[in-house]
């Protein structure tokens, strides 16, 4: 029984908005990523946010694997570190 509990834990609510994939975070409120998926893969650009909505991160992906610029953000949403991912 304790097992499941882990799994809901990982396992985080999703919807397709507009051609969007939504993840929200262990409240089933707040947004924790947004993008767009192909098949089973990430693709294109996406963010992830932290529980009181500033965003967190943000980079492109490309067949699954992070490419190019990688944003990361302070906990204001101010841009902190930027790193290229090839």
């Amino acid at each position: 029984m304790e097992d499941e509990k882990c799994n809901e834990v990982k396992d985080k609510k999703q919807e397709v908005i507009d051609g969007y994939t939504l993840k929200y975070h262990a409240n089933g409120k707040t947004v924790w990523s947004k993008g767009k998926m192909i098949g089973e893969k990430p693709e294109g650009y996406w963010e992830w946010y932290r529980t009181d909505g500033t965003i967190k991160r943000s980079g492109y992906f490309k067949k699954g694997d992070p490419v190019g610029e990688w944003v990361t953000y302070d906990s204001k949403g101010e841009k902190y570190k930027t790193t290229n991912r090839g």
